[in-house]
């Protein structure tokens, strides 16, 4: 299958483009950004070939994989559906319920396979564990910590406008209920949502199995405290989630291969853009129900001033 990717920030350096041109049942066509030089020199580094525009890109591929911050993403995902290719998508789908319904219509409009890239859900020890849980019942409750320090480390990421602005919610909230959803069922309500410290959040859960979840997101997290738990507790007693040796591109790959599966079968991957809208509703109910915390949220830290802003994913 032909694929080209669309985004030349670090995201797709590290991850998308070595996935797509290490894969051996894809042929990695090309590339396209926003800024010209970087496709070209990402292009070059791949031998692969720059495209001027998105449009000229759909035309030569039979599928594109989008690392480009969520509202970039979703328009050009819609108009890369209804050219007829599928869709590799990132988290978050979109940043607004309406976006990330256009491409979920789109894609089904158009008969296309989607897979959104949850990291978490293509790492084998984690994705194996997720099932077993998925399979067992009677769980009680889940705290899920994912704790970042993109604003307080020495991240590739710390310049990227969206995740200033939008914050852990929507950056590392997607991973937390990519987890939480398929275990414990889908969210009936955000119970609670308070601001922390700086970008930090805190959300309680209740969800259609029956369970309650607490789920703690920052990007702001100490270096030393930077990590992702999530633990369930119930009948069959304390489970934790086991961590991934694996990098981003070894999960990536296999997202590829979910998107491979889904266009031969004809089968959604249950992590399709019908599940990215998912995710975008509930952190929209979140974003809603943080509004109404009586405190102001303190400022997100910023990178030292006079750094150049990189336009990353």
């Amino acid at each position: 299958m032909r694929i080209g990717l669309l985004g030349t920030g670090p995201w797709a350096r590290a991850a998308y483009a070595p996935a797509l041109a290490g894969h051996g049942s894809l042929d990695f066509v090309g590339v396209w950004g926003r800024r010209p030089e970087a496709a070209a020199e990402l292009a070059e580094e791949y031998g692969v070939r720059a495209f001027d525009s998105a449009d000229a890109l759909f035309a030569e591929v039979d599928a594109v994989a989008v690392a480009l911050p969520p509202a970039v993403q979703a328009e050009l995902a819609v108009r890369a559906a209804r050219a007829g290719r599928h869709l590799l998508l990132d988290k978050p789908l979109a940043i607004g319920v309406a976006e990330g319904r256009a491409v979920v219509e789109a894609a089904e409009r158009a008969q296309v396979a989607s897979v959104v890239f949850f990291t978490t859900r293509f790492q084998k020890e984690p994705e194996a564990w997720i099932g077993e849980q998925a399979a067992a019942a009677g769980w009680f409750t889940a705290r899920a910590q994912w704790l970042g320090s993109v604003f307080t480390g020495d991240s590739p990421f710390a310049d990227s406008p969206w995740r200033r602005e939008k914050g852990a919610l929507w950056d590392v909230g997607p991973h937390a209920l990519s987890v939480l959803l398929p275990v414990l069922g889908d969210v009936r309500r955000v119970a609670a949502a308070v601001h922390g410290p700086a970008d930090t959040v805190h959300l309680v859960l209740d969800h259609t199995g029956g369970a309650s979840s607490t789920v703690t997101l920052s990007l702001t997290a100490p270096e030393a405290a930077a990590g992702a738990d999530v633990e369930l507790r119930g009948e069959a007693g304390v489970t934790l989630l086991p961590r991934s040796a694996e990098g981003a591109v070894p999960a990536l790959t296999r997202a590829a291969d979910a998107l491979l599966t889904a266009v031969r079968t004809g089968r959604a991957h249950p992590c399709d853009a019908a599940f990215g809208l998912r995710v975008t509703q509930i952190l929209t109910e979140a974003e809603s129900v943080l509004g109404k915390d009586v405190g102001e949220p303190p400022a997100t830290p910023r990178r030292a001033a006079g750094r150049t802003a990189r336009r990353s994913i």
